[in-house]
């Protein structure tokens, strides 16, 4: 959207995005729709996670379902990673790339790319989240363009680019200090890392681009995400 442009070019300091054709690369499938195979959950909330008629249902308290199998030894830096996906109403989820597996807790290693169509956080779907935000007020609120505060960059945006019951493919690109979102083919986020970036803020001091393995999150029991067709295709 226009909008998601303007914040992008106000970010300019950041730079500009420039992938190479890596023509010859494969999609692998991480997800066999059958079961939780090459995925292990946290301890906290294991039973978040689920599988029925081909699709990985997260529906449950707090857990994060990390990505253990053996494509590219478990570990991947520069990819494209796709994912169908679906939020049901107040629906609040992640995917998170760069991470790694820890027993409970938010995730202190990697990003998060928000799945939010309509619950109460106004970071919405496509946010890279605390750092590159799709901002839709719950309240009414003035209008703005860009903002930048604790929480990260910003961008107002009257809905979200997902709809609650609705799939969407959520296709994300991280090639060096580059990180892409899109939704539906439509560009959403583009960050380029600044040099010595520590994090967003000192308590996410952990959200720097490296390697690491997928999570996904299970927020809260009040909310239900949908996932099918998760694929990775290593860029290096």
């Amino acid at each position: 959207m226009k909008k998601v442009t303007i914040l992008l070019s106000s970010l300019f300091f950041m730079g500009s995005l420039a992938f190479a054709d890596h023509h010859g690369k494969k999609w692998v499938s991480l997800f066999d729709g059958k079961s939780l195979q090459g995925w292990t959950a946290s301890k906290e909330n294991p039973d978040s996670f689920s599988v029925k008629n081909g699709t990985l249902i997260v529906d449950g308290g707090r857990s994060h379902l990390f990505y253990t199998g053996g494509v590219n030894g478990g570990t991947f830096k520069n990819f494209e990673l796709k994912v169908k996906a679906k939020t049901m109403k107040n629906a609040n989820g992640g995917v998170y790339f760069h991470t790694a597996y820890q027993d409970e807790g938010w995730p202190s290693q990697g990003f998060e790319c928000q799945v939010n169509t309509s619950q109460k956080d106004p970071k919405k779907t496509g946010s890279l989240y605390a750092v590159a935000n799709v901002y839709v007020p719950m309240e009414p609120e003035e209008p703005f363009i860009i903002r930048v505060d604790k929480a990260g960059a910003q961008v107002y945006r009257e809905k979200a680019p997902s709809t609650d019951g609705k799939w969407f493919d959520y296709h994300i690109i991280v090639k060096g200090e580059d990180v892409t979102i899109k939704v539906d083919g439509e560009t959403i986020v583009q960050w380029k890392q600044p040099p010595g970036y520590a994090g967003p803020n000192p308590g996410m001091s952990g959200r720097v681009l490296g390697s690491g393995t997928f999570a996904l999150q299970a927020h809260d029991p009040d909310s239900i995400t949908h996932y099918q067709d998760i694929q990775v295709k290593v860029l290096d």
